[in-house]
Parts: structure tokens; C-alpha cells; sequence
């Protein structure tokens, strides 16, 4: 497949329902059962060892109407939740062994509870990730979270759940995350190299991939990137944040690139390339994991780390990456990335940072305000 045979995949793949993602990875893999993950993250190579196959549930975009889910949650909360819960109201997840849930905010605690009450049969979970990083016992304790989540599992699914397999599990989700550390930078150092919107295609599409049939397309797209010939183009060079959970429509991040903005580097699907570097078993892949996840992965608003500030973390992306200015995205209502903008633009503010702040919804169809905003935003640096 060339490159853009690549992406037009991925975006097919992406305007599945989950169920319709599951059965497609089937025609190769028939043997394997789905299993949700709502973002940030969860060990998925518990879930992929099991013989399940972790899918991103990131709502349902504009592919289903919320006429269920209203009724069980108020209205100003986030929409990735109406919708996701309106999948498993409409029964669109009876297909799936179960889903897990992680710790970010209210709303998704919330969801996992209303979820496990209205669908009984399957296996509902939420992982109750450590809030002290530092503590001398988080080590242990996460360790011990994520044993339970697999003998959980193992217990529901009526079969072991090895170290032997998950270790060869964490190898290839070990190879999915360092292609994508390349991706990320590769486009760093030329962006014109692949469109923004483009790699935030292929790497949310790989969340209802299969890791096996996801790594020879990674490897394929950055063969073809390094070969590339490009232009260097002008424009803003930006950092987006505040994506963490929800993500954003496609369009809006095209409309980013077309109003004059260089994206560098982002916090899009974070929970999928959650780590620095990549996670050694040493005989504990379990043990190995939680290590990672205390100390080996990158901040977000959803992390609460005394020793690595996010504030901090964001001006690093900011130097890492090359960029001059910070476009913040986070979605409507979304609690831990609307607080956390607060303490993100005192810190851009005191370090004369320039910052544009465009909220989004998933149904949203229509960019000419955001579109306004973002070129007004990229000609007053440009043109400054």
C-alpha cells in the first residue's frame, strides 16, 4: 500500500461503529473477541494476551443519535460520553467480552458505573490508576490494580491469562509505540512530511487495529515519509493540547494546517503512546508495566505528578518539538482540560508564549468560526 492507500484506510476505519471494526479485524483474526478501552489508558496487553482485541472507544461521532443516553446523564457534560454510553444502550457492544474504564474525571467514573448497571452481561471494569505518583507505595499498589484487572479477566473468560503471553503481547504493542514515536519524529523535524491530520488519522484508526496488522502499515508510512521529497512551506509552528480523552473531529485539525499552523507535536490519542521509550519484562510484564506507568510515561491532564509538573511538561513539548505557539483543544465541558488550561496559559502567559484556545464537540460539522479564529491567530504572529 502506498502512503496514501495508508490513510485512506485508516479513515475508512474510522468511520466504523466499534462492532463493525471488530468484525473486520475477524476476517483475519477469527478466533478473537473485542474488548473496549476508554481512553486514557488501560494495559492493553492484558487484554490483547487474553485473545481480545482492545478497541478505542471514543464515542460515536456523528454515527449514531444520542436518544437514550440523554435520559441518564445531564446535559452539560462531555459528548464522548452520551455517545459511548449510547452504544451499549443500543446494543452495539453485545459483540464485545467487556470494556474498561480508567481514572480521569467524574463523568468517566460515572459512565463505567451506568455502563455495568445497563448491560449486566458484560465484563465492565475501571482501573483505580494511583493519584501520588511518589508515594513509596504506588508501585505496588498499581502493580496489584493491574493484576487484578487480569485474573478479572481470566476469571470471566474461563482461561489463564500468562506471563508468556503477555510478554509477547507487550513486544508488539512495544514496536506499535516506538513507530509512532518515529512518526512523531520524523514530522518534527519536517513537518510537510505528512499532514497533521493525516497522522492523527493513522494512529487513532490503529486503535481498532489489531497491533499485527497495525505495525506493517506504521512501517510501511515511515518508510515512505523518510523517502519523501517536500517542500518546506511557512506557517505558525504550534503545539496542540488538551486531547487527551475526547478527540477532535478530522476536520478541525485540517483546518488548523490550512489557516497557517505547522503542527510539531501533540497530546491526540496520548494513552496509545503513552510511554517514552519502550517497556522491558524482565520476567514481571505486569510489574514492568505499572514501573512504565509510574515513571516512564509522558504527562497528562489526567496524571497527577508532583515531580513532573504538566505545566512543565507542556514548555518541554513547546522546546522538544520547536514550537512557538500553543493551540489548546479540548472538548466541550471536559472538566480536567478546561481546569487545567488555567494553569497552562499563567505558564505560557509568564514565558510570553503565544496560545489560541478552540473548543469542540464531536458532531461538529462546521469550522468557519474556529477557521476565523485560527487564521486571525497565525497572521498576528506571521505577519507581526
Amino acid at each position: 500500500m502506498t502512503s496514501e492507500q495508508i490513510v485512506q484506510h485508516c479513515r475508512d476505519v474510522l468511520e466504523l461503529l466499534p462492532r463493525e471494526a471488530l468484525a473486520l479485524a475477524r476476517e483475519k483474526h477469527p478466533d478473537i473477541g473485542g474488548f473496549g478501552v476508554f481512553p486514557v489508558y488501560a494495559p492493553l496487553e492484558i487484554i490483547h494476551a487474553a485473545g481480545l482485541m482492545p478497541v478505542g472507544l471514543f464515542g460515536a461521532g456523528d454515527k449514531v443519535e444520542i436518544s437514550h443516553a440523554d435520559s441518564r446523564f445531564q446535559s452539560f457534560i462531555c459528548s464522548i460520553a452520551k455517545s459511548t454510553l449510547e452504544l451499549f444502550l443500543r446494543d452495539e457492544m453485545d459483540d464485545f467480552v467487556g470494556a474498561v474504564f480508567s481514572s480521569i474525571c467524574d463523568v468517566a467514573r460515572n459512565l463505567s458505573s451506568l455502563v455495568q448497571r445497563n448491560t449486566p452481561a458484560l465484563y465492565i471494569e475501571y482501573l483505580h490508576l494511583p493519584q501520588n505518583m511518589a508515594s513509596a507505595g504506588s508501585l505496588d499498589y498499581t502493580t496489584a490494580e493491574f493484576t487484578r484487572f487480569r485474573t478479572n479477566l481470566a476469571s470471566h473468560l474461563e482461561r489463564e491469562i500468562t506471563d508468556e503471553a503477555i510478554g509477547k503481547s507487550l513486544v508488539l504493542y512495544n514496536k506499535v509505540r516506538s513507530l509512532t514515536r518515529d512518526l512523531y519524529g520524523h514530522r518534527k523535524h519536517k513537518p510537510s512530511s505528512i499532514d497533521a491530520s493525516d497522522l492523527y488519522t493513522v494512529v487513532q484508526a490503529g486503535t481498532r487495529m489489531m497491533p499485527e496488522d497495525f505495525i506493517p502499515l506504521l512501517e510501511q508510512l515511515l518508510a515512505d515519509m523518510k523517502t519523501r521529497k517536500v517542500h518546506p512551506r511557512d506557517g505558525v509552528k504550534v503545539v496542540i493540547e488538551g486531547s487527551f480523552c475526547e478527540q477532535p473531529p478530522v476536520g478541525l485539525i485540517d483546518v488548523v494546517e490550512a489557516a497557517g499552523c505547522l503542527v510539531k507535536d501533540d497530546d491526540m490519542v496520548v494513552g496509545w503512546r503513552l510511554f517514552h521509550e519502550d517497556i522491558v519484562a524482565n520476567g514481571d510484564p505486569v510489574g514492568a508495566m505499572a514501573q512504565a506507568y509510574l515513571t516512564g510515561s509522558v504527562y497528562t491532564s489526567v496524571r497527577h505528578d508532583r515531580d513532573n509538573p504538566r505545566t512543565v511538561g507542556l514548555m518541554n513539548r513547546m522546546k522538544n518539538s520547536g514550537a512557538e505557539a500553543v493551540i489548546f483543544a479540548p472538548a466541550k465541558f471536559c472538566e480536567p482540560a478546561l481546569l487545567d488550561y488555567v494553569l497552562f496559559r499563567q505558564k505560557l502567559d509568564e514565558a510570553d508564549v503565544p496560545h489560541l484556545k478552540v473548543e469542540f464537540e464531536e458532531k461538529m460539522w462546521t469550522f468557519e468560526a474556529s477557521r476565523t479564529e485560527l487564521e486571525t491567530f497565525a497572521e498576528s504572529m506571521l505577519f507581526d
